[in-house]
């Protein structure tokens, strides 16, 4: 497209500028305004026995985005063949071929810019677009685009191979480089950043097309620039969603943003590496009253996030669709489901990464093509992208966090393990699978129930005869130490005769319901029946919520509360009395969402809610009712809430976890829930998990023990199932099943106050708590596409085994030194994927050369392991030295940390001195004792072994692991242990 810039430019294509003609303003670090030819072109840089295990090493996988796999069987997450390439091979070979694809963009836009195309017939100047940058004029679905269609639009009509209709490759309706947008009128500083005018002169092809928009350019940090597009003259829905509003503008940012003049457009750079990050000259700015669309190319095609889909972590960028509209389905590719994530990450050439989230809680669609590049399609609010330049991937979530809100500090209790499933059918039956447990002495924190608990499928009831003992089974197991959970759906039961439902009553008296355009109680259907839904956008409807919650607590004393069906979920498509015919109802432009209406599967869009119509709040209803469940438990028990929500939103992550919804008890649903976790800790939800074992479907003892094995690093963990399935509990297997899903559930107990850490840092700093390898080693390009692995934060690395049949598993092992976990054998890797052993009962842990990981004597509920004591895990680096570190505190009280009521402990290994310091105590830590020292990578046997400066036993092993025991050092004194 033709692009006037203000843009500083390099010498070399000067001459040519000039003798086109273009003027331009220059944007500089300090803000001033001056003179210049100016034009801007894109950038062409782009982007044996297992106790003494034997690794065989194995070529290493070439990084390539994934394409999303059909529904079939046979997908069942196998390795892909392996190619004999060196690393060094691997990452210039796959430079080499973006740099070729990019060069192109580029010298097919410099020619836009230097106006080559003058003379050009209108065939001509549509071919010369190269395919990669095609940006769909007719997005439009259920129709067949003719050339008629696409030229009364204004674009480019090319025939492809692909049949006719086809809604993926190359579009044959495209915009043309001349295609009208929007000028840039204006351009004043203003003390946090710049405020434009932008006007189009040519109306678009969307009704209501707005003429004037301003442009708000705030250089918020160094590392973080918010840009504004909204109505010039009229005020649009806003996300009411609290950011954090910045006080003074960057100073010194890393990067440097550029602007076209006509059309308008934003160029955005990294300026340590010159890359072009964002470039939205390269297709038309729409702003209509219903469509918004904006696009850009990319840097890399190394895409992640833009959730809630079932995909592989590392997104394909081959003319996918990516669309975000809660959903209840279960999760299937392709389809929107339940959550609604409008934010992505992306790697860059070098290993930099950046991120841009879109605050918009419309129906979205993220059109991506293989350019790279990428378009933002939106039906309403405004265009409000916030960019995170990081410069690592660590970095760039935790400016995200800043923005939207850290996560919860979840209770200890709620790290456990969690059983549930819908059919136990009696109180009784549920009770006899928590006796069951602990008969066999099973790890189990929490009993869970379905709707089956309750009377004709309402809330804040409970079966007075199949649940009659529900109030003794919750008291039963208050008093072992562990907790219960039960489900509530948003769906209020609107049937009942007046006066015998008080949530219905005294919703309806308080109108705390949506309601439909005529101002009564839209009326749905779920799983009571007829239904009402509360709108939680109202600050009365908290206290409703509240009330009806303290009512049932009296009667049932629960401990969390699970949020389903809250997308919210309609069996009657709108209602039972249908829709509007309203284009609020049928807007001009329907994303591609399942069920082709907005409508589907949901409440009305025209609905009405106290802050604004649904059409504008429907992605933030989970959200908005996991807000008022948080802060009804926080008010009712007076500790930590746990609260596990279905749908979600950004900020999702300060009041609830999530779990990954309705999957299968299939081996491909297992492998789909790792990069599932991985997405949602992206997101800001670090507790999340899968059902293990799969919800619906049969399982079987082979995969549900493996699921039990994955599912123990699961960040939450949970077995779940449907009814009138076999049960999947772990007592329900063979001795040799049960023991081996009950040795991994130790290990995940002995592993919690290391979880616990991780989640005090999430909470505290943004960090991720279950991690892609690639945020660890962004210099490895190979672990850009791993999501077969994952971390426990920066150092525990988990290789589950995800296919049938097997008894090894490749893993890949970045360059360094791993000890595994159990006998702290090391593995040297220079990069590379390793066969390991991986018999039914065993699941593959290695820790990270400079770790130290604290870990307790496991008990059979958190409450007892965590008055167990602990043993140390010291794992040492090349240059022999390790670093870890202990939040602790009583694991259920309300801001600990805030409040200063916590003890916080920092280990260190140098020069074969181990210390333990104190950074901040509080009574708890006087409860623990230190009682074992086990240091990986001890490379000569010590003579002796000092601790506090006295003699004490040890033992070493010809694996370089030296054990110290029977320390009975107490965890809030500080102490050292030396080996000589």
């Amino acid at each position: 497209m033709h692009c006037h810039w203000i843009i500083k430019v390099s010498i070399m294509f000067r001459k040519r500028r000039e003798e086109a003609g273009f003027s331009a303003l220059v944007y500089t670090r300090k803000g001033r305004e001056r003179a210049g030819d100016r034009h801007g072109l894109i950038s062409a840089k782009a982007a044996s026995t297992w106790k003494m295990k034997s690794y065989q090493k194995l070529p290493t996988d070439i990084p390539q985005p994934t394409e999303s796999h059909a529904e079939e069987e046979n997908t069942d997450g196998k390795p892909p063949c392996l190619r004999k390439l060196s690393t060094w091979w691997l990452g210039v070979g796959l430079l080499m071929m973006v740099a070729v694809l990019l060069s192109g963009v580029t010298m097919w836009m410099l020619r836009q810019a230097s106006g080559s195309q003058g003379g050009q017939t209108p065939l001509e100047k549509c071919s010369a677009v190269p395919e990669p940058l095609r940006f769909d004029c007719y997005p439009e679905r259920n129709m067949v685009v003719t050339k008629e269609l696409c030229e009364s639009r204004g674009c480019c009509f090319i025939e492809r191979d692909q049949p006719l209709g086809s809604r993926s490759g190359v579009p044959w309706c495209f915009y043309p480089p001349d295609f009208p947008s929007y000028t840039l009128e204006s351009l004043n500083q203003t003390e946090l950043g710049m405020v434009g005018l932008l006007r189009r002169k040519v109306k678009a092809y969307y009704p209501r097309d707005i003429e004037r928009l301003q442009l708000s350019v705030e250089f918020e940090t160094d590392t973080q620039l918010h840009i504004k597009i909204m109505d010039s003259t009229s005020p649009r829905f806003e996300v009411p969603l609290e950011v954090p509003q910045a006080k003074k503008r960057a100073e010194n940012p890393v990067y440097s943003l550029e602007f076209s003049k006509e059309p308008f457009g934003l160029l955005l750079r990294r300026r340590a590496s010159d890359a072009v990050l964002l470039n939205t000259t390269v297709a038309p700015l729409i702003f209509a009253d219903q469509f918004l669309q904006i696009s850009t190319v990319l840097p890399s095609k190394f895409l992640y996030g833009l959730g809630e889909h079932r995909n592989s972590f590392l997104h394909s960028l081959n003319w996918s669709t990516l669309t975000l509209w809660a959903r209840d389905v279960p999760p299937t590719e392709s389809y929107n489901l339940y959550g609604a994530h409008p934010f992505y990450l992306l790697m860059e050439e070098g290993g930099a990464a950046h991120g841009v989230f879109l605050l918009n809680s419309n129906a979205i669609e993220v059109a991506l093509q293989p350019a790279p590049a990428l378009t933002w399609r939106t039906i309403g609010g405004v265009l409000d992208f916030y960019i995170f330049l990081g410069p690592d991937p660590n970095m760039v979530i935790q400016q995200y966090q800043q923005v939207i809100g850290f996560p919860a500090m979840p209770p200890f209790w709620g790290l456990g393990f969690h059983l549930c499933r819908w059919g136990y059918g009696t109180s009784n039956e549920t009770w006899q699978i928590v006796k069951a447990m602990r008969n066999y002495q099973i790890p189990q924190d929490a009993q869970w129930n379905d709707i089956d608990y309750m009377e004709g499928y309402r809330d804040f009831t409970f079966d007075p005869e199949k649940f009659d003992t529900l109030p003794q089974l919750v008291e039963d197991l208050h008093k072992h130490g562990q907790h219960y959970v039960m489900i509530l759906d948003p769906g209020i039961s609107s049937t009942n005769p007046p006066g015998s439902y008080w949530p219905y009553d005294e919703g309806s008296r308080r109108g705390i319901f949506l309601n439909t355009t005529q101002g009564q109680t839209l009326i749905g259907q779920v799983w009571p029946g007829l239904t009402a839904f509360p709108d939680f956008s109202n600050p009365d409807t908290y206290q409703w919520w509240l009330e009806n919650l303290n009512r049932f607590h009296a009667r049932v004393p629960f401990d969390g509360l699970w949020i389903d069906m809250n997308e919210p979920s309609d069996f009657k498509d709108g209602s039972v009395d249908g829709c509007s015919p309203g284009e609020l109802d049928n807007p001009p432009y329907v994303p591609a969402v399942l069920g082709e209406s907005l409508s589907a599967k949901t409440v009305c869009a025209s609905a009405k809610q106290r802050a604004s119509v649904h059409y504008n709040l429907h992605n933030l209803y989970g959200l908005m009712e996991a807000k008022a469940t948080a802060s009804a438990l926080i008010q009712i028990r007076g500790k930590r809430p746990l609260v596990i929500s279905r749908s979600t939103f950004p900020s999702q992550g300060r009041y609830s976890g999530h779990w990954l919804g309705d999957n299968r008890s299939k081996w491909k649903d297992m492998y789909w829930s790792v990069p599932g976790v991985l997405s949602f800790n992206l997101f800001g939800i670090p507790l999340v998990g899968a059902d293990i074992c799969g919800f619906s479907g049969t399982t079987s003892e082979e995969l549900c023990t493996r699921w039990m094995q994955l599912g123990a690093f699961y960040p939450f963990a949970r077995n779940h199932n449907t009814q009138n399935e076999k049960a999947q509990d772990p007592v329900a297997f063979s001795p040799v099943a049960r023991t081996a899903m009950k040795e991994v559930l130790l290990t995940r107990y002995a592993l919690l106050p290391f979880l616990y850490t991780l989640f005090h840092r999430a909470h505290l700093q943004g960090h991720t708590v279950a991690r892609p390898l690639f945020f660890e080693f962004p210099q490895d390009v190979i672990t850009y596409s791993i999501d077969k692995q994952f971390l426990w934060g920066r150092s525990l690395l988990v290789t589950p085994v995800l296919e049938p049949g097997v008894d090894s598993v490749i893993g890949y092992f970045p360059r360094g030194v791993w000890y595994d976990y159990y006998t702290g054998s090391p593995v040297n890797s220079s990069g590379e994927s390793l066969k390991m052993a991986a018999p039914l009962d065993h699941i593959n842990l290695h820790v990270r050369e400079g770790a130290i990981l604290p870990t307790q004597k496991p008990g059979n509920t958190s409450w007892v392991s965590s008055r167990n004591p602990l043993r140390l895990i010291a794992a040492l680096s090349q240059n022999a030295s390790a670093w870890g570190d202990l939040f602790w505190d009583d694991g259920e009280s309300l801001d600990t940390f805030e409040r200063g009521d916590y003890s916080y402990l920092v280990f260190n290994v140098t020069q074969n001195i181990f210390t333990s310091s104190v950074l901040h105590a509080n009574v708890e830590a006087t409860y623990i004792t230190v009682d074992v020292l086990s240091v990986y990578g001890v490379r000569e046997k010590p003579s002796r072994v000092t601790v506090n400066g006295k003699e004490n036993p040890f033992s070493y092993l010809d694996n370089q692991v030296l054990t110290v025991s029977d320390l009975h050092l107490n965890l809030s004194q500080g102490f050292s242990i030396r080996w000589l």
